[in-house]
This record gives structure tokens, sequence and C-alpha cells, in this order.
């Protein structure tokens, strides 16, 4: 299932980047809908780039013929993140800790600027694999995806005007 969502920020593109860059503002995260409490395992920089990989936990509710073969306690990936500082852009991939022969995701983001702000624009591709299921699973979890960015955007607001 392909999918787009478009955040906007109150700040310049190089202050967002930099906040979506430190491992600090993913502590910021918590208590969002749809998606658990972020936690940064592995960050790495150069005057190029910036990796970060963070885990997540679904914490959205799926339809029950889901539940049926799989365990919503076993929705949990990591999120392999390469910013590009200098294009202003990033790709990310899902790493499933479960179920990685069922559900696969990758992104691209690009961050614009809009007068004095900023638009973060992700293009994305999710796929579940199962029969009969998959794409309510898809679904569920776009719209939770959609859900969880747009209070991401709101707390990366407080974030950068604190």
């Amino acid at each position: 299932m392909r999918f787009q969502v478009e955040q906007r920020f109150d700040a310049p593109v190089a202050t967002v980047l930099a906040t979506y860059t430190d491992p600090a503002f993913y502590e910021r995260l918590v208590g969002l809908s749809k998606v658990g409490e972020p936690q940064v395992v592995e960050y790495r920089t150069d005057a190029q780039q910036v990796v970060m990989r963070v885990h997540y936990r679904f914490t959205a509710d799926l339809p029950s013929a889901a539940l049926a073969v799989i365990d919503a306690d076993k929705l949990t990936w990591i999120e392999e993140s390469t910013y590009d500082l200098a294009a202003a852009t990033c790709r990310s991939k899902l790493l499933p800790d479960h179920y990685p022969d069922r559900l696969t995701a990758s992104a691209t983001s690009a961050f614009t600027a809009a007068g004095a702000g900023t638009v973060r624009r992700i293009d994305g591709d999710l796929r579940v694999r199962m029969p009969l299921v998959g794409g309510k699973v898809e679904r569920a979890i776009v719209s939770g995806l959609q859900d969880h960015l747009g209070d991401e955007a709101r707390v990366a607001n407080q974030y950068m005007g604190s």
C-alpha cells in the first residue's frame, strides 16, 4: 500500500533536520497514540549524513481477523533512517522484529522550505503479506502511522520552540 504524509513545522529546514537527528527528541515522543514509546538503539553521524535506528511498537487496534493470525504484541520493529543533511532528505526502512516474511515497509522524506517554516513530505510503501486480511492490516497500520506522524509533528514544533 502506497501512502503519503505531509508534516508542517514552524522552523527552518536546518532546525527540523537537527531535531529529527537528535536522539534526545525521541525521548519526547512518549504517550502518543498508535505507536509506543520509541527507543534510539543506534546513532551514527558524519559531516554528510546521520544514520539512526529507532525501535517502535505498534499499539493501535487491528482488525479481529488479523489478530487471529498475528500476535499484536509482536508488531515491533526497528526503523532505520539515513538522513542526507545536504540534500535535506531521508531514506527509511522498517526492519521487523517478528514476521519479516509478512511485513515490509520503506519511505523517503524530503524537507523543503515553506515560507519561514518547513514541510516534510513522506512517500512510503507498506506491504503485509497475509491471505484475506493483509489489506485490512495495511490500512490499519497506515492509519495509525498517519495519526502518529501528526502527533509527532506537534511534539516537534513544541520541542523546537523550547
